[in-house]
């Protein structure tokens, strides 16, 4: 048990950095964009989509290979090489003087991003069935944590340049890289190893994997609407606010930080607390409910100071994660933790590379100058439809699986 919990505080404050290095550059990203195609928010708005989606492209590569390779040699050295590139990319970014070396520095983001990968598997080698949603929770609450902190000091550091954000994130990566060196144990007992192949790591073979197991499987759809709906509010949060409200990068960074507050009340304190009495089936339809209604209210603000009371109000979509994971880890054996998450990861990158395209072009669009009919919140509105197709998908899973049987094991 000590070891467990050990295992457990490392993750939890490795992500915790990891998130608050990657948010602090949130409130300052579509304004260096911007400077550096010297536009409007309106016109820069497809490219800015494009340099959200590379990130998730380069993940959607590597990933399954990260996960298949963190099954043979173990999760720590998987997560210390990916530690070591995100400080490497920040540095890069940070001085980056024309838009395609800022793009490539993006490119080996997203590829260190890909420690999630590990981050989950390690997650599940240390948890018990019955404690994997809840303890996803506390990996989501640490997100939240990162994000409470890492906004509010990207929006100050932004007042004193578009860039200094980026210097200050590589120095909290290298640190985090560090602390991993002398601290992380392994997770992954040799008997729990398996041998890497490389058609592992081929992304769209990594999906293929989903199928075979029932409760995976019956959960794709809903997961697939959950993530695209997901990218249409994270990827244009920020120039939805800049567009509607004028907001500057600390007025961005301080609404980012409430997000990820709220994300920490509900996965790390409520969650807990709600989930053994509603089950992980109701709290994902729940929680998938919550998020539509979300998503129609941020749309519909008039103030910018409603989209504080919405999040809070619909804090119950923070329990869609944890619950579908919770669900899908049970339901694989100890040995595949790794690859199943590498495809869980390359799904939501799939989704990711196809989201802020689509979300930024909504968005250019109704937004252009020669637009008759303003509509910013075009991305928030399609991210509600995907939510109720998301609810709908899951409901009709749940009818056909046993009403009393739990969904544990894998296909026969």
């Amino acid at each position: 048990m000590p070891k467990r919990q050990a295992g457990l505080g490392f993750i939890f404050i490795t992500i915790v950095l990891d998130v608050l290095g990657g948010s602090m550059v949130i409130p300052v990203l579509p304004q260096l964009v911007t400077s550096l195609m010297q536009g409007d928010i309106s016109s820069s708005a497809q490219y800015y989509g494009y340099f959200i989606a590379l990130f998730s492209a380069m993940q959607f590569l590597f990933a399954p290979a990260l996960g298949g390779l963190s099954d043979q040699y173990g999760r720590r050295p998987v997560l210390l090489l990916s530690l070591f590139s995100a400080a490497i990319n920040y540095v890069l970014m940070a001085l980056a003087p024309t838009l395609t070396l800022l793009f490539l520095g993006r490119a080996i983001a997203g590829l260190s991003s890909a420690n999630i990968t590990a981050a989950n598997a390690y997650i599940a080698d240390i948890s018990p069935p019955e404690q994997r949603a809840r303890n996803f929770g506390l990996v989501g609450a640490a997100f939240g944590i990162g994000f409470i902190i890492g906004p509010l000091i990207g929006g100050v550091l932004g007042s004193f340049g578009v860039r200094v954000p980026f210097l200050v994130a590589a120095a909290l990566s290298l640190i985090n890289a560090l602390y991993g060196v002398f601290v992380l144990p392994e997770s992954l007992a040799p008997q729990h190893r398996r041998r890497f192949e490389w058609r592992q790591a081929n992304p769209l073979l990594s999906l293929g994997g989903l199928g075979r197991y029932t409760v995976v499987l019956n959960l794709v759809g809903t997961l697939l609407c959950t993530y695209l709906a997901q990218q249409a509010l994270y990827t244009t949060w920020v120039l939805f606010t800049t567009y509607r409200f004028h907001w500057n990068s600390w007025e961005q960074g301080l609404s980012l930080a409430f997000f990820g507050a709220m994300t920490a009340l509900f996965q790390a304190l409520l969650l807990p607390i709600l989930l053994p009495r509603l089950g992980e089936r109701r709290a994902l339809v729940v929680g998938l409910l919550s998020s539509m209604v979300g998503y129609v209210l941020y749309g519909l603000a008039t103030e910018g100071w409603m989209l504080y009371i919405i999040i809070a109000v619909t804090g119950l979509s923070f329990f869609v994660q944890p619950a579908a994971q919770g669900l899908i880890s049970n339901a694989v054996p100890a040995d595949e933790q790794g690859a199943i998450q590498g495809a869980l990861t390359s799904l939501l990158s799939l989704t990711a590379i196809i989201g802020p395209i689509v979300a930024t072009a909504l968005f250019s669009y109704f937004t252009a100058a020669e637009q008759p009919f303003k509509i910013p919140a075009a991305p928030f509105f399609l991210g509600a439809a995907l939510m109720l197709m998301a609810s709908l998908l899951a409901l009709r899973t749940f009818r056909k699986a046993s009403s009393s049987g739990p969904i544990t094991t894998p296909d026969s």
